[in-house]
């Protein structure tokens, strides 16, 4: 059975995964006969935040695995314990997370920075020719780490976040939510999901096909 890794970054879209890409990716990885292996940095988040006002919980603080954990049951491993040969692609859902906890893109942009074991993560597998997956705004995560590998990437169609993309080194390609785009370099591929939605059905159709790619890139 082909092992995929997922990368998670919390638990809620407004301060880490989204929980519907992250629910959906881990249901079409069984569905197409593989297993999935949840990982998360174990790292405080940047903030916690009210999903129910929006609102910034001053004072509060919550964990990035232990959070994660919520998503998967439990059942999920430190980023940093990674053993590479265990797994055969990588995927990182969206949510405001992958651009708080596990990058600082929501902050600094173009001059954001990768925790290092997610960078580590991703470039070791594109080195091995191990696909990955990138949902959401996960590909700015992609565009900075493998930015001088001039990969095809998707947020959908937002100009200002495709800009960034391309300013990182990457070439960005508008796509529809149910589609995919597949590098022309590397086995990378990319979803818009929850950046263009607008329901969980039509980010459903492109997770599923984003699965189904990279297990036929294996």
């Amino acid at each position: 059975m082909k092992k995929i890794g997922v990368i998670l970054s919390g638990c809620g879209f407004l301060d880490g995964a989204e929980i519907q890409e992250a629910v959906l990716t881990l249901l079409a990885i069984d569905r197409a006969g593989a297993e999935a292996v949840c990982l998360a940095p174990d790292i405080p988040q940047h903030h916690v935040v009210n999903h129910l006002t929006g609102e910034i919980m001053a004072g509060e603080s919550r964990n990035v695995l232990a959070e994660s954990a919520r998503i998967t049951r439990g059942s999920i491993t430190a980023l940093n314990g990674l053993d590479l040969p265990e797994i055969d692609a990588l995927v990182l859902p969206g949510g405001y997370g992958a651009a708080k906890n596990l990058s600082d893109f929501a902050f600094k942009g173009v001059d954001c920075q990768i925790n290092p074991h997610v960078a580590a993560a991703v470039q070791a597998c594109y080195d091995a020719g191990k696909p990955l997956g990138f949902i959401c705004i996960s590909p700015v995560i992609a565009a900075k780490v493998l930015g001088t590998e001039s990969i095809d990437l998707t947020i959908g169609n937002d100009p200002e976040t495709a800009e960034a993309l391309e300013a990182l080194g990457a070439k960005h390609i508008d796509c529809p939510v149910w589609n995919t785009v597949v590098s022309s370099r590397g086995a990378v591929v990319s979803t818009p999901a929850y950046m263009l939605g607008p329901t969980i059905g039509d980010v459903a159709k492109g997770i599923e096909k984003l699965i189904g790619d990279i297990v036929r890139l294996i």
